[in-house]
Order: C-alpha cells, then sequence, then structure tokens
C-alpha cells in the first residue's frame, strides 16, 4: 500500500546496483516496524528470497555434491550456507552455529534487524529464521527453527533454536526447481 514511500528509501536502480547505504536500511526498518504485522511478513519473505537467491547463485555441482551428502552432513553444510548468507546481508552480522546430535543454535550478533533504540514488544528475528528455515528446506533437511533469544527483546544476542533430522534421507528433489 505504501510501496512509493519505501522506494523513495529504497529504489530498485540502488538495490540492483548495491549503492544504498545502512541508514535508509536502518530508517526503512524504522518505518516498517511502525506498520505493526507486516513487520514480520516482509522481513519473513525477505529471509524466503535471500535463502533462495542463495541457492540460486550456487553453481549446480555444488548443490548436487550438497544434496548427495549423507543427513548429518548435509544439515551442517546448509548452516555454513545460513551462516554466509547472514553474514552477506549485513556486514558487521556474525553467525555462529552449534549442533550436536540434531541440536542446536544458531547466534547470530550485529543484526541490523534488532538494533533498535527501544525494547520491542516481540522479536525481530523473523529474517534469520525464515533464511535458516528455508535453506533447510531447499536442501531436504528436516528441521525446525525457531527464535529463542532476540536482542530488540533486550537479550545480549539473536538466538535461534535448532532441531535437524539425523537421519538418513533420500537423495534431494526441492533443488531441481532452482536448476
Amino acid at each position: 500500500m505504501r510501496l512509493e514511500f519505501y522506494e523513495s528509501w529504497l529504489n530498485p536502480a540502488g538495490l540492483r546496483l548495491g549503492t544504498i547505504g545502512l541508514a535508509p536500511v536502518q530508517a526503512v526498518l524504522s518505518f516498517l516496524r511502525q506498520e505493526g504485522a507486516v513487520y514480520g511478513q516482509v522481513t519473513r519473505r525477505a529471509g524466503e528470497y535471500a535463502a533462495e537467491w542463495t541457492v540460486a547463485s550456487q553453481r549446480p555441482a555444488a548443490r548436487a555434491v550438497i544434496g548427495l551428502m549423507p543427513l548429518w552432513l548435509r544439515s551442517r553444510a546448509v548452516l555454513r550456507i545460513a551462516r554466509r548468507t547472514i553474514r552477506g546481508t549485513y556486514g558487521s552480522s556474525r553467525a555462529v552455529f552449534r549442533l550436536h546430535k540434531g541440536r542446536g543454535h544458531l547466534d547470530v550478533t550485529g543484526s541490523v534487524f534488532c538494533s533498535v533504540r527501544d525494547t520491542s514488544s516481540e522479536h525481530l528475528c523473523g529474517f534469520y529464521e525464515a533464511v535458516v528455515s528455508r535453506l533447510l528446506a531447499l536442501y531436504d533437511v528436516p528441521g525446525v527453527v525457531r527464535v529463542d533469544q532476540c536482542r530488540a527483546l533486550g537479550d545480549p544476542l539473536c538466538r535461534l533454536d535448532l532441531t535437524v533430522a539425523s537421519r538418513r534421507q533420500p537423495p534431494v528433489s526441492s533443488l531441481a526447481s532452482l536448476q
């Protein structure tokens, strides 16, 4: 509904050329938070797109190799891809994952989404949750990703709880649509 307003801050040409700075991005996120539930929908969709673009930009051979890995190894490979995707979103972001027997967490520091002046009433980590969930789905890794902590709520960092299957699965089928 307010596309023209947001495009005045983040114009399509600037997005394509990578010439939009941090200040306009933070301003748009601040304005978007004022929109209510739309914020979560937009940032989750952006996370899904980021995951899909990441996979689509991989060489087909790399996607195929990951898809043929045993599930326990594939889940770790996918989490490494998620870590790189999160870091590529904002240069100051860092993501570290710990996974043991299918359970673990992914910690995100330096979040552009969760750097707010006043604490939020709800978590703002939907982008990260969506990136990891979508990457797991694209590589047929059954898993659940849930926000456990969020800097916007006053926590020291953003933490996603992870549960991924560790038993062997048939080869990947979801990647065929991206090749």
